[in-house]
Parts: structure tokens; sequence; C-alpha cells
């Protein structure tokens, strides 16, 4: 029997099981997946759950079952792939004879020093957890501290401010406009909803050091009652410390395959993984539904595709609140009540009707 490993129940190792269960797994393959939760999480609807929003329970879907299905929980030391094994913390390894890595990212804090230590995340529901408690043991008045003013910064201090109106908050991008990755339209109509919701929007920031309830923005003490740092993403550690071909970023460098060059039975999918777009949810469940298609020739020893299509992207969609939001669909911009209830459909059907 041969056993498929998957690393990471995120949105790639999710839509690699829906493909594969119940109908398409050979009769000669088990699969093994190996994640620190119980259940799926829904990464996007993180800076929610940190807000206090929504309940934990609504971001959590459980994985599926089905007889050849083995589902281990804990921590991942490593991955021998000379051995082929998973080292996990505590535990007994993990043999695989193919490989997914799905770890997602973490936060990336460019040396900044105490950026790690005195700042609160949204990067794992765990992290989330924390933020939330830390947020909402505020007492009224304080002042909240966002770095970073991208997608997950600006998400969270539009919730933030619906949830708790009585905090100030500031957001601290080092560009000239927030959300630099969209076009300029949707940068100019998030940051009036901002002015109107009285958000601090710091432009050209630079932080240079954190400390406890300080944080120094060109080398200027700005005192803060909670900092969350929201300014970019790096790697899983375990793809870290692999000694593999990898991209600037620090992302597995792939085969259009999307297993490693120098082993055709390890794949990486997701944030982990080098694509030429930006990682995201859809880009992870697209490599995965062509990862699905590799396994079932390399197990019915069928020849490999040579490539595949690009891999199409939908749009970017982003909430301002309960009740307005942004993005692109189709690369037309657009804003308002009909980008949010966009974003909560798509919300919805991902979480009850799948596969």
């Amino acid at each position: 029997m041969k056993n498929l490993v998957i690393l990471g129940g995120g949105y790639g190792g999710m839509r690699i099981l829906e493909e594969l269960l119940p109908g398409q797994l050979p009769d000669d393959v088990s699969i093994t997946l190996v994640d620190r939760n119980p259940y799926h999480c829904l990464k996007t609807e993180y800076y929610a759950l940190a807000a206090g929003t929504i309940s934990d329970q609504h971001i959590r879907v459980t994985f599926p079952e089905h007889p050849r299905l083995k589902i281990v929980y804990g921590e991942i030391s490593t991955v021998d792939l000379e051995e082929k094994k998973i080292i996990l913390t505590g535990k007994e390894p993990v043999p695989y004879d193919d490989l997914v890595i799905g770890l997602g990212c973490e936060d990336k804090y460019h040396n900044v020093p105490g950026a790690d230590t005195f700042t609160y995340s949204i990067q794992t529901i765990d992290k989330s957890r924390r933020t939330y408690q830390a947020l909402n043991n505020l007492g009224g008045g304080a002042t909240v501290s966002i770095v970073g003013a991208g997608l997950s910064g600006v998400e969270l201090a539009s919730e933030l401010i619906e949830s708790r109106p009585d905090l100030k908050i500031k957001l601290f991008d080092r560009g000239e406009h927030i959300l630099s990755a969209f076009p300029k339209r949707l940068s100019t109509y998030v940051e009036s909803w901002f002015h109107k919701h009285d958000v601090d929007i710091v432009s050209k920031s630079d932080i240079t050091r954190v400390e406890e309830n300080l944080l120094y923005n060109h080398d200027e003490s700005v005192s803060s009652d909670v900092i969350v740092w929201t300014a970019g993403i790096r790697p899983n550690k375990v793809i870290r410390d692999l000694d593999i071909e990898k991209d600037k970023q620090g992302r597995a460098v792939l085969t259009p395959q999307h297993f490693l060059p120098t082993d055709d039975s390890v794949f990486v999918v997701g944030d982990c993984a080098s694509l030429p777009h930006a990682p995201s949810a859809q880009l992870a469940e697209g490599q995965a539904e062509q990862i699905v298609t590799v396994l079932l020739k390399k197990w019915a020893n069928e020849p490999l595709p040579e490539s595949f299509p690009t891999i199409k992207l939908k749009g970017v969609l982003g909430s301002l609140g309960k009740k307005h939001g942004f993005g692109l669909v189709a690369d037309h911009a657009i804003t308002g009540r009909v980008a949010r209830l966009l974003k909560s459909g798509i919300l919805w059907m991902y979480k009850y009707h799948r596969g």
C-alpha cells in the first residue's frame, strides 16, 4: 500500500483530499494528513476572529472522513528527504511514498528588532485567538497600531473599528498609498473609508524597532497598547530548513508538475511554492488540482503532463467591516456593498458546498 502524506490541512491540502476522496483514490493508496489542528481553518477570515466579530467555530471546517485517510495531529520538526519520512515533535516518524508539503507561511519581520517579540499576529488560528484576547481586553480609548496596509492589515483595521469604535487605530505602511498591489482607485476608496471612520493612516513609514507598547517609526516612538504585525510573509520554517533550490523569497523552486527538480515524490503547494502569482487560497487550490492530476498519472504508470495551463484567478475581494468592501473581479474594480456581498457569498459556498 502506497502512502501519500499531506503536510498541512490548508486550502491546498483540503482541495487534494476533496479531489481524491471518495472516488478517485486508487485501491493501493492510503493518505496520511498531518496537521496541528483537528480541522481546516479559513485563514482568509482570521482578521475577523482577531477583531472579535465572528466566533472561532465560524472559521472551522471538518476534515473529510474515509477508511484510507488517517489524520495525525502534531508539530512537524523536519522532513527527511533521504529516508522519506516526516519527523514529528514527541511522536513516531511518518513514512511516505509521495509527499505534499502545504504548510503555508509565517510572518516576515524584515529584521526589525523586537518585532517578533512585541507584536501580535493573525497568521495562525492560535495566534489570531491571542490577538483577539489582547485587542478585546483593551480599555476604552486605547491605541492599536497595525503595521502593514496590505489586504490583511486593511481588513483587520476595518473590522476592528467596527467592532471597537472606541479604539484609536493607526495603520502604518511603507508606501505612499495603502493596498499597493491594487489599482489606485481602490486604494483611494479604502483610504476615504478609513478617514470617515477616524483610522489614522501613516504613509511612508519605516518601522525601525519595536519595544513593549512602543513602535518606532523613523526612530520616533509611537505609544501603542497593542501592536499587530501584518507586514509581509515568508515560507514555513520546514521549507526554509530544507536543502533544496529556492527563489529569492525562500519558496521552493518546482518543475511544471509541481514537484522538486531533484525528487519527483515531493510536491509543494500553496504559499511555500515558487509560482508566478502572489500567494492566495485560489492559487493553492488551482495548484492542488494539477498536483492530483500528476499523482493519478504517476500511480497509474502513465506519462506525466509536460505542462499545465496557467492557473486562472477569478479575482481578489476584501472587506471593510460587514457592509462594505472592495476588490478586483475579472480585472474590474468593484467597491461598496456589492463587493462585500460577493465575498460573503463565496465564503458561504466554500463552507457549505464543498466538493
